[in-house]
């Protein structure tokens, strides 16, 4: 652990002896050596394709084939940058962790308020995977009809059957073993199954779209945007939220890095994983766009809850659905291991590093698990306060704090080319999110006033 991560962490009394027993510990477990190349991919990767990829169909409706396939690119190429940023700052200030960078160049305000944005990041984003988990598997209200889930339609309606015993369920048997993991390594194998489920997923909607080309059944994608008068102009800036959020995963580079074999790895990891999951994007997008056309939903998941008038359109539709809740299962270890470092990092600044103190590992780890559990049964549908969170919290995560560092430049290592980057990320960010919120909030009064 550098220096400007243990000023931040814990007084100088009690260094010597934790580093003592923090190298020993490291070496007594389970032979443990440092992680592989392909696994930190998977993590990576995992940490990156979340819910948001089911949302970026809707951003080629919203934008057009051409411009919506620019965009996704853009957001990857701002991504890698802004990662590209915080490892060579982090070398530079000889820290290991994201918040102890925020914390080298801006003090503990910076700090701080880093953790904060993460904090409110991950939980916003571990109580929809929870909400759409239950969705799929148990159904929703929506206009006063109930749509049936997925064990809803097998088994039919039973109290097991049940959202909340769902939710409850899954929370018990395979999310509390799988956030009881002291290493992120640990979840490679599971991050590898999700990174294969949204390639089933692409694999499945191409099928789909090969079939109705065959039978002529698929129309041309329209190519740029719709734009009838001044409100659907400023309705395009509504898409970076959704793009900010689908590449997030600045949060869990440090942790993915420190585990390493070989740290100069990272950032070949970094490009292998944001390649793969632009690949991903573009396919889902492409295809989910051509497969419904201007009747593509904010979650394309929704179209698959109908007649696809292809053969066997009911299985395909729920083996889309179960897949997509298997990897959604798998994501929520990888967000919660970052969520729990920094509000252990908020709650208890000076303390041993969580992973060597038990007690404290498992009581965070609990009360997390009961706050996320009670958001995702008590707000019925939280999709407005995510596309806040995406223009808030994400945002700064993933552009303005990178940007914000590169500027900065504490130890005199930004280049021209950093900083004129880290210009366009915070003029981009910060335009086009505030445009978001205000079209956001438009939409939510002018709602509320047609009715």
């Amino acid at each position: 652990m550098s220096f400007s991560d243990r000023k931040h962490r814990r007084g100088p009394k009690v260094l010597p002896l934790l580093d003592q027993k923090v190298e020993d510990s490291e070496h007594a477990e389970g032979g443990f050596d440092g992680a592989s190349y392909s696994g930190a991919v998977f993590n990576l990767s995992t940490t990156i394709v979340g819910a948001g990829i089911m949302a970026l169909p809707a951003t080629l409706k919203q934008l057009g084939t051409i411009p919506g396939l620019l965009v996704i690119l853009l957001a990857s190429m701002l991504t890698e940058k802004s990662i590209s940023i915080l490892l060579r700052f982090s070398k530079a200030s000889k820290t290991a962790s994201y918040s102890g960078l925020a914390g080298d160049t801006f003090g503990g305000f910076g700090r701080t308020l880093l953790q904060v944005c993460i904090v409110v990041n991950n939980v916003g984003t571990l109580v929809v995977y929870m909400i759409i988990i239950g969705d799929v598997l148990s159904g929703i209200w929506f206009d006063g009809v109930h749509h049936l889930g997925v064990m809803e339609e097998w088994f039919g309606q039973h109290w097991w059957t049940t959202r909340s015993s769902l939710v409850l369920i899954i929370s018990l048997f395979i999310f509390a073993p799988l956030i009881s993991f002291k290493r992120v390594d640990s979840l490679r194998y599971t991050s590898a199954l999700s990174v294969a489920l949204a390639v089933v997923f692409v694999a499945i909607t191409a099928g789909v779209v090969i079939v109705k080309m065959i039978n002529g059944s698929i129309q041309m994608p329209r190519m740029l945007p719709n734009v009838v008068n001044q409100a659907s102009f400023w309705k395009l800036f509504t898409v970076v939220p959704v793009l900010v959020t689908s590449y997030i995963c600045h949060h869990n580079v440090h942790p993915i890095e420190n585990e390493l074999k070989d740290p100069s790895q990272m950032k070949s990891i970094v490009h292998t994983s944001i390649t793969l999951c632009t690949c991903v994007y573009i396919a889902t997008s492409f295809f989910g766009f051509l497969l419904f056309g201007d009747q593509t939903l904010d979650d394309v998941l929704a179209n698959f809850d109908g007649d696809l008038k292809i053969p066997y359109s009911s299985m395909i539709d729920d083996l889309v659905r179960v897949s997509y809740v298997i990897h959604l299962i798998l994501v929520f270890p990888i967000v919660f291991f970052s969520l729990r470092l920094n509000l252990d990092g908020l709650l208890f600044p000076h303390s041993i590093p969580i992973a060597y103190d038990n007690r404290r590992f498992y009581t965070v780890t609990a009360v997390l698990m009961c706050f996320v559990f009670l958001g995702a049964n008590c707000v019925p549908s939280i999709w407005d306060a995510f596309q806040f969170t995406g223009a808030t919290a994400t945002v700064s995560v993933g552009f303005i704090f990178p940007a914000a560092i590169a500027l900065k430049d504490p130890h005199g290592v930004a280049t021209k080319n950093d900083k004129v980057m880290s210009w366009i990320m915070i003029v981009t960010a910060v335009f086009s999110n505030t445009v978001a919120i205000c079209c956001d909030i438009y939409n939510i009064f002018n709602i509320g006033g047609g009715s």
